[in-house]
């Protein structure tokens, strides 16, 4: 959506055509897509925060991540921002238990991490793909088992974490898995989950929408007649769930929704401050409804973000979505997942480990036209002592949809991964080397013609 000169003008107060009667700031909607960070900035001008106070701050549930975590993980090259990962969860437990068909895990909806620059002028939330085809590193169930590393959609990172029931151990995997994929160091964690959103829903009496067409979808429980209407309970969390009966049936639709949802949610919560009932079981439904790391865990640390995060100018607030495309472009019996495009995701997770403000237009026109792994050939030459190396690296690129021409060895021993490539197949060489963590392309005289030379190290770690 991107800057408020630049994104997409959707409505606030209706969500869907119809709408446009009230128009949030972009300020306003990082803070809701935050959850308890804008109840907490609301209390703070609400008045009602001296009576309110110790209720609302033992409502919200911390979990202790730091020490599940371990070591590995990606070295903080910008001291002073915040990197928070906001989940939207749906666990299958207590009244939650009807949705979802056979699904005894926690799932999560809904993915995003909220970078606030270190000067606190200005933030980037980039939209992650439930289906976002990545590497799911070992983590452990919290059931006494350890599942092993694998390729598969983010979102499954959650429920296995929390094969235990707990949400510490859902976030612990969720965020090794975005910190192993994205190369970006977490700082802090919150997770709202279904009821806790219905719950903020029902205080405010509804949010309008506006579906063009009716909408008929049994996964996410939900029918609608068309035309504007108020909805609530099961009805609300419908629409911001249903993907498979509304335009192309992707995630990345529903993404959209989901914000113009939350815009209309913050735009009629701002116009509840005068009515101290409906206030108080919107704050307090969200607070119930909210997890966080240890160090966000109360109303002080929760209030000093959402006060830093007013304070960055509109026009300094970036909403974007991981620049992606359909998996089944390299692989064509996948229909249902996106991949990362790089090198212009890589790219993209680049700036923010390094604090720089990503120009959103710049990114959007990098990536109209992707170069497809699959239209990459390559071959792999093992440069270590290891026999098979080369071998299983090839496998790991032809699973990713890259086209391995050649396996061999390289001349000599090397402890660096590097990839060559000839004149002309510097962008093929750019999408594989983004993929490789670590590793630079670099054109090459001497290489083969037509592919690109991907020489396997001892420092090689797996494609992503």
């Amino acid at each position: 959506m991107g800057r408020e000169s630049r994104g997409r003008r959707g409505p606030a107060a209706g969500v869907g055509r119809g709408g446009g009667r009230t128009r949030l700031t972009r300020r306003g909607r990082i803070v809701v897509w935050a959850g308890g960070i804008l109840a907490l900035a609301l209390i703070g001008v609400s008045g009602t925060a001296a009576w309110i106070y110790q209720d609302l701050n033992g409502n919200i549930h911390s979990a202790d991540i730091d020490n599940k975590i371990g070591g590995g993980r990606p070295v903080n090259l910008s001291p002073g921002s915040k990197n928070i990962l906001v989940v939207g969860s749906d666990s299958r437990e207590g009244a939650n238990a009807k949705y979802g068909k056979d699904l005894a895990t926690m799932q999560s909806d809904t993915l995003m991490v909220m970078h606030v620059a270190a000067d606190r002028k200005w933030a980037t939330v980039v939209s992650l793909p439930r289906d976002s085809w990545v590497n799911i590193p070992a983590c452990d169930r919290g059931d006494g088992s350890t599942s092993d590393p694998h390729q598969f959609k983010i979102n499954e990172s959650f429920a296995i974490g929390g094969t235990g029931g707990e949400v510490s151990g859902a976030a612990t995997c969720t965020i090794k898995t975005v910190e192993r994929n994205t190369g970006l160091r977490i700082d802090h964690f919150m997770s709202v989950d279904f009821q806790g959103f219905k719950g903020m829903v029902n205080a405010l009496g509804g949010i309008e929408v506006c579906p063009e067409a009716p909408i008929h979808d049994k996964k996410a429980r939900l029918d609608l007649d068309a035309g504007c209407q108020t909805v609530k309970d099961e009805q609300a969390l419908g629409y911001v769930r249903t993907r498979y009966s509304l335009g192309d049936s992707s995630d990345l639709g529903r993404i959209g929704r989901q914000q113009e949802f939350m815009e209309a949610l913050a735009a009629k919560a701002q116009q509840k401050l005068a009515s101290p009932n409906a206030l108080y079981g919107f704050l307090d439904s969200a607070t119930k409804s909210l997890t966080t790391d240890k160090a966000l865990a109360g109303i002080k640390p929760l209030s000093g973000l959402a006060s830093e995060v007013k304070g960055i100018p509109r026009d300094r607030l970036t909403f974007l979505t991981v620049p992606n495309y359909s998996r089944q472009a390299d692989v064509p019996t996948d229909q249902a997942n996106v991949v990362w495009q790089y090198p212009q995701a890589g790219d993209l997770f680049t700036s923010l480990a390094k604090d720089k403000e990503v120009d959103k237009e710049k990114l959007e026109a990098a990536s109209k036209n992707p170069v497809y792994a699959r239209t990459v050939r390559v071959q792999v030459l093992n440069g270590t002592s290891t026999q098979g190396r080369a071998a299983k690296v090839a496998d790991t690129l032809r699973t990713a949809g890259f086209t391995v021409t050649n396996v061999g060895n390289a001349p000599e021993a090397t402890k660096r991964t590097t990839v060559g490539y000839p004149q002309g197949l510097g962008a093929s060489a750019e999408v594989l080397a983004s993929r490789l963590p670590g590793s630079a392309a670099r054109q090459d005289s001497g290489a083969t013609p037509g592919v690109v030379t991907l020489t396997v190290g001892t420092d090689f770690e797996v494609v992503r």
